[in-house]
């Protein structure tokens, strides 16, 4: 494990492993690195240099206290892009990282990037006039954050059944139990402000993406709902998409297999120099 100063005077920790063309891996909200173990070892073993990030104010990185909105995380992930000098990179991102990684684009452009991937995306929009009806109003979200600060272990706790359906999936009461260590290892105060930094408008910052997308959404998905991926893919010229039967937000760990699968043939059959151009119309609000 490695950290870099920003130009905030943040340091952030960041996982670095092994040579050859990079993927860099964002976590969701409340997660951070380790999250992403398991899909960093595959593609590592495959020739791939894996590097994750710890959001500011999440696992060892700094907590400042400031900084929790969409401009200045890009700008963490455009600063440790620029420290390791990465270029070809695939961005891979869940829920929250994908507002992160659309505003990193729109403010840093794609010149370091050759594709992107989207898993269980927030939506285009939450802002009132413009949100969807399946999209989190301010008063549902306010709520939710006012039952994180009042309890927030029970909340997690309640809500693990929603993200993973081990029911259905498998998922192990030990891996539930590790990801809510995750989230209790985060700021509470990063935690209330990155949930609030996902209430804006990024339709056009979308619709400006000019690297290969791949949008991958589960249909039980009842943190970011299904309509959120397809969405997203409708904006983003030259996108594809797979929508999974089933699948629950936490899909990057209950359907690895076939995520790595479906990752690893969008790496190999989309040309690094690939940039998608074409005109973009928004639904009307």
């Amino acid at each position: 494990m490695s950290h870099f100063e920003t130009s905030d005077r943040t340091r952030l920790l960041y996982r670095d492993w092994g040579s050859g063309q990079p993927i860099v891996f964002v976590s969701s909200w409340a997660l951070d690195s380790r999250a992403w173990a398991s899909h960093m070892l595959y593609f590592n073993e495959l020739g791939f240099r894996c590097i994750a990030m710890d959001r500011r104010g999440h696992g060892r990185s700094d907590d400042p206290g400031r900084g929790y909105h969409y401009d200045r995380l890009a700008d963490d992930l455009a600063e440790l892009l620029d420290h390791l000098n990465l270029r070809e990179v695939t961005l891979v991102a869940h829920s929250m990282a994908t507002g992160e990684c659309t505003r990193y684009l729109a403010r840093h452009g794609s010149g370091r990037i050759a594709r992107v991937v989207y898993l269980a995306p927030v939506a285009p929009s939450y802002l009132d006039g413009s949100r969807d009806a399946w999209s989190m109003d301010n008063a549902t979200a306010e709520l939710a954050l006012a039952d994180m600060r009042r309890d927030l272990p029970k909340w997690l706790a309640d809500s693990a059944d929603g993200f993973f359906l081990p029911a259905e999936t498998g998922t192990s009461p030990e891996t539930i139990r590790h990801t809510i260590d995750i989230v209790l290892d985060a700021s509470l105060h990063a935690l209330v402000e990155c949930f609030r930094a996902t209430h804006v408008d990024q339709r056009d910052e979308l619709c400006a993406i000019d690297v290969p997308l791949l949008v991958v959404h589960g249909d039980r998905d009842v943190s970011e709902p299904v309509q959120q991926g397809r969405a997203i893919a409708a904006l983003v010229p030259h996108s594809r998409y797979l929508e999974y039967a089933g699948a629950p937000h936490g899909l990057y760990h209950t359907h690895f297999e076939r995520l790595t699968t479906d990752i690893l043939t969008f790496v190999r059959e989309t040309p690094v120099s690939g940039r998608t151009r074409a005109p973009c119309t928004q639904a009307a609000a």
